[in-house]
């Protein structure tokens, strides 16, 4: 679940990204790699895990798939937030220098 999270939210920032806000200033292309970095590692831990594991990898119990679900959440968000900062610490559109 982590992977295919993870794999979900690169695929949606990179075509938000590539066809609607390629401008730098929102560093889109940052969010990007931090999600695409994230579902290479996971692809790692899979491919891993299923060397280990071999058949039961395809027959994980419930609280393994919630687990791993919760976990895919946590790192989408913390990517964004990541992001967030970034952005209001670059101020592209001058809003916070306005407010001072």
């Amino acid at each position: 679940m982590t992977l295919l999270i993870t794999v979900i939210a690169a695929l949606t920032v990179t075509c938000l990204w590539y066809f609607k806000f390629n401008d730098k200033k929102y560093k889109l292309g940052t969010l990007c790699l931090m999600y695409w970095g994230a579902s290479l590692m996971w692809l790692v831990d899979a491919v891993y895990e299923f060397a280990e594991l071999k058949d039961e990898y395809f027959r994980p119990e419930a609280a393994d798939m919630i687990n791993d679900a919760f976990l895919g959440l946590c790192v989408a968000v913390l990517g964004v937030v990541i992001w967030l900062v970034m952005v209001l610490v670059s101020d592209p559109k001058g809003v916070v220098r306005r407010i001072r």
